[in-house]
């Protein structure tokens, strides 16, 4: 089976490609095709992948290329994990919105939009490429902003892509080992979009088990988003939302510990991924260990500033080992082998929420087989929960809109809409700022 990686020069490739290293069944990848449009960068992410594959019988053959429409024809699956303007773009995006007072994140607020407005147009370009060279394909998006890339493929492939994300099943893991259940056994009720979502539930042999840590403070407090949210905001509502709803329940804090920080996370990984790439282009540099040494920092200062401003402390141990890869190959498994299983997934809503459209993304538990992924019905959202996703979901319609005519009416409406944006004359002056530094905006008119 082939797959094929975009971005495949991007540093977490190789979490990937250990994934699929520890895969032995029948029906596995045995092709890995690399394509960037940075061919130094495809260079030393191969040197990482070919130490890791060291003495390991069998490893999948690993190719690069940066002709795109090489690296698609013949794919079994595709893996779309591109960032449009690097991590230059992604220190822009937080530079420009703090600098009007709001918040920069790349996929949450004024960042997340500037961030999509880029990638949707490039994003688009690749669905039509794959439904033209590999119409048989899978694509897996792992895209940010992860929902709204995936909406914009799925007009063009329907519902052959399928994006992940690994915060809601970190999120029902944690739970899960706070209350002494096994996160394999346990059916987690978590609902939402990508990175706006809330666990309502844990199910254990039947019996919901979340009340009960709801009603704990102790327990609330011995793991990242209870101490990231506090106890008592958590027994108001009455769920565990996903860690980055700290950027809407607790803004103005975040905001001001992001222009107070000395660096922001974007320029924080610019800066650390340009030593990485400068150190591995000496050839005698272990690569393998390079790579390790600084995935090993980046997971330990993720969401800094949101866990100091909370006191929420260091992030445990079992949380730095990344987890998207691990779903990715749950995912692939179950589509290939026909391994029937449950997953969290970004894909179209048909009728799971009544409150939206059966074409919005949304990010639910899903069964997976043969035949891709099967959103499974939910009971309805709160009503404060339902406000937000509406309003979050209306922004990224507004977005799509802009990309696809190139109105800059239609971006400024976009954020002007965004509950995180206080004011349509900040809008205006965001698509000002935005459409000034990055070159990938210049189609808006």
């Amino acid at each position: 089976m082939r797959l094929t990686i975009l971005g495949g020069g991007g540093f977490r490739v190789p979490l990937v490609y250990g994934a699929l290293l520890t895969d032995r069944g029948a029906g596995r990848v045995t092709r890995v095709v690399l394509h960037d449009l940075d061919a130094e960068r495809l260079a030393a992410v191969t040197r990482v992948l070919a130490e890791q594959a060291a003495g390991v019988p069998g490893a999948p053959e690993v190719s690069a290329t940066t002709d795109l429409d090489e690296a698609l024809r013949g794919a079994d699956f595709v893996f779309s994990a591109i960032r449009v303007g690097g991590l230059a773009g992604r220190a822009d995006d937080e530079r420009v919105a703090l600098a009007e007072g709001v918040l920069g994140q790349e996929t949450v607020g004024a960042g997340g939009i500037a961030y999509g407005l880029r990638t949707v147009p490039v994003a688009v370009d690749i669905a039509r490429r794959v439904a033209r060279l590999a119409p048989d394909a899978w694509v897996i998006n792992f895209t940010n902003p992860a929902g709204l890339v995936t909406e914009a493929m799925s007009r063009h492939l329907g519902d052959r892509v399928i994006g992940i994300c690994d915060s809601p099943v970190g999120l029902g893991r944690r739970i899960a080992r706070v209350l002494g259940a096994d996160p394999r056994q346990a059916w987690i009720d978590y609902v939402g979009l990508n990175h706006l979502g809330w666990v309502r539930g844990l199910r254990v042999a039947g019996r919901d088990e979340l009340p009960r840590l709801l009603a704990d403070p102790r327990l609330l407090g011995s793991f990242e988003e209870g101490r990231l949210f506090g106890a008592d905001w958590l027994g108001s509502l009455g769920a565990i939302p996903n860690e980055y709803l700290h950027y809407y329940y607790f803004n103005r804090e975040t905001v001001r510990a992001y222009q107070e920080a000395r660096q922001t996370r974007g320029a924080f990984l610019r800066d650390q991924q340009a030593r990485f790439y400068a150190r591995v282009k000496d050839p005698s540099a272990a690569a393998l260990a390079a790579w390790e040494d600084t995935r090993a920092e980046r997971e330990a200062t993720y969401m800094a500033e949101n866990r100091e401003t909370a006191g929420a402390g260091e992030r445990d141990a079992d949380d730095l080992s990344g987890g998207y890869e691990k779903v990715a190959l749950a995912l692939m498994r179950a589509i290939a082998r026909d391994e029937r299983t449950t997953l969290i997934l970004n894909v179209r809503n048909r009728a799971t929420l009544s409150a939206l459209d059966a074409e919005a993304v949304i990010e639910v538990p899903c069964l997976v087989d043969a035949n891709g992924a099967h959103p499974v019905a939910v009971d309805p959202l709160p009503t404060h929960a339902t406000g937000l996703v509406c309003a979050v979901k209306a922004v990224e319609r507004e977005v799509l809109s802009a990309a696809e005519s190139g109105s800059r009416a239609r971006a400024v409406t976009a954020f002007a809409l965004h509950p995180l944006v206080d004011s349509v004359t900040v809008a205006r002056r965001l698509v000002e700022g935005y459409t000034e530094v990055h070159p990938g905006l210049a189609y808006l008119k």
